[in-house]
């Protein structure tokens, strides 16, 4: 069995179900050494590190709530500490609150904001000073950045939105320490992919593309996506390279 990621270390923040458990299992299984953040979720996070533990080698949860910045700071530096550097920062943890503008409570708003947008900012923040050569810095984005597919669902789309902009920045920001940094879109109906990597003149490309989903919408699976391992993969993504239709689709929202 190959394992394109031995040596590495991960950190996967919201990772004890949905998509980011389907993560974690994935790096563990192309032999990365993982941690993984979980808000409330202890029983499915022992329960993981229990089941990836068993198969695949190093995994451990982190309490760690993201809506507060010094709990993503810790989460970083308890990685580094415990598994010796960082490779590979995931920010999937996310959350839905639906409501109409007009009686959207300013405390959800900012709950959202804080851990759909704000929480990624700290966490690339932290993790910059220890991310090794060939780092990457993975984000899950969402088909609702680019519009709200359904009422209530406004002020989820603007933290997506913001979260696309903020990796593009990112993108131009790392260049110089070659660490590409990806989003990838866990909804339908049109799942993208936005890749901006340091290119051999030193300056960065982004490319996008779409295509439809047809895994049926009661269905979940713990499959990564084409996108992901690619995102995921060794050897930086050629220019060339275009999106694939996502075939993992979990319900619900990983936090």
């Amino acid at each position: 069995m190959s394992h394109p990621l031995a040596g590495k270390a991960a950190l996967v923040t919201g990772g004890s179900r949905g998509i980011g458990a389907a993560i974690v299992r994935r790096l563990a299984n192309d032999g990365a050494a993982v941690a993984f953040t979980y808000a409330a979720a202890a029983d499915k996070a022992q329960a993981l590190v229990k089941e990836v533990g068993a198969v695949f080698g190093r995994v451990f949860a982190i309490k760690a709530d993201s809506a507060e910045p010094e709990a993503v700071r810790k989460a970083v530096s308890q990685t580094v500490e415990e598994l010796g550097g960082l490779d590979i920062l995931v920010n999937n943890a996310g959350i839905l609150m639906l409501g109409v503008i007009d009686d959207y409570a300013l405390a959800d708003f900012d709950r959202m904001v804080a851990v759909n947008v704000r929480a990624v900012f700290v966490a690339v923040q932290a993790a910059i000073p220890h991310l090794r050569e060939g780092g990457r810095i993975i984000s899950t984005g969402s088909v609702n950045a680019d519009r709200a597919g359904f009422p209530g669902a406004s002020v989820y789309s603007m933290t997506k939105a913001a979260l696309a902009g903020l990796t593009r920045g990112l993108a131009r920001d790392l260049r110089r320490a070659a660490s590409p940094s990806t989003s990838f879109s866990r909804d339908r109906p049109r799942p993208t992919l936005t890749t901006t990597t340091k290119c051999a003149r030193g300056s960065a490309r982004c490319w996008r593309s779409g295509a439809s989903a047809k895994t049926p919408r009661s269905r979940a699976s713990s499959h990564t996506s084409p996108a992901l391992k690619r995102a995921l993969s060794p050897a930086p993504p050629s220019p060339s390279t275009a999106a694939t239709s996502l075939d993992s689709h979990v319900k619900g929202i990983s936090t």
